[in-house]
């Protein structure tokens, strides 16, 4: 049986697990080690299991905890090699003292760390990763196509715009996990600084509802058995503003059988996605 569930969506925070019959990758790390373990576990999942973490991006709200959970699980970790320089200049800051850059430099060390590139695939156990480069204010984010058992699985989020090489990947997927972050009205008149606005409205900013719905009305091709909608904004989207909007775009194509519809949360571990 192939499960995925998305642990936690949002800004402060994203994870999601993806298990085969023999394999189980984390995608990302954005929460703490204890809160990960503790969402897999009501989630029915197991940490012992785990066979490597993929990383996105260097945002803190994809890897702050993964210096503690790869060392805790003892798990390698799947890098691009840009973001993995990122993410030992986050981890180690702004050292003063020649003692503080020692410790630094080891907290900034991964134990077994693995460099992936966007468009070259990997294999991890019985599942088949592929990185695609999506349009992020990051060093080289990416988003993933995942397949295992017959199926297609694909990662779309943090993106500015939807890409043509991304509406690429995201044919022929059994689901699809995609980010509704904004609604454009609720962000413009939201508690954002002006500048914070125009960094979500770009082209490497975040993807909104109506960007999200352009994309189901004009390119989706309709075959997903399940829709994640991800990394809802808790200030500038609400829950039922993202539903509507996408149920709006995939009008006759929603049904109880195809295109199951589901939101991602921020406090919650999904219901799991059972293939």
């Amino acid at each position: 049986m192939v499960r995925m569930t998305v642990l936690a969506s949002g800004s402060r925070g994203n994870t999601a697990i993806l298990s085969s019959s023999g394999t189980s990758i984390l995608i990302d790390a954005g929460i703490s080690c204890r809160e990960t373990l503790r969402r897999m576990h009501r989630a029915g999942e197991d940490p012992s299991k785990l066979s490597a973490i993929v990383i996105t991006h260097e945002h803190q709200d994809h890897i702050s905890g993964l210096a503690v959970l790869a060392r805790r699980l003892k798990i390698p970790v799947y890098i691009t090699g840009h973001t993995h320089q990122a993410w030992q200049r986050w981890v180690r800051g702004p050292a003063t003292r020649q003692s503080q850059r020692y410790e630094d430099d080891d907290k900034a060390h991964l134990d077994r760390c693995e460099h992936f590139r966007a468009g070259v695939k990997f294999q991890i156990g019985d599942i088949e990763v592929l990185p695609f480069t999506i349009p992020h204010d990051a060093v080289d984010p990416v988003g993933f196509v995942f397949r295992t058992e017959g199926l297609k699985i694909a990662m779309a989020t943090d993106l500015g715009y939807m890409a043509t090489n991304i509406k690429m990947h995201l044919r022929g997927c059994d689901a699809l996990v995609l980010e509704s972050n904004h609604d454009l009205e609720m962000l413009r008149g939201g508690p954002y600084p002006w500048s914070v606005k125009q960094r979500v409205m770009s082209r490497v900013g975040h993807l909104s509802n109506d960007s999200l719905a352009d994309f189901f009305s004009t390119d989706y091709d309709g075959g997903a058995a399940f829709l994640v909608l991800a990394h809802l904004s808790e200030a500038n989207n609400h829950p039922e503003l993202a539903l509507q909007s996408a149920e709006r775009a995939l009008g006759g194509r929603l049904n109880l059988i195809q295109n199951r519809l589901v939101l991602a949360s921020q406090t919650e571990p999904m219901e799991a996605i059972r293939f």
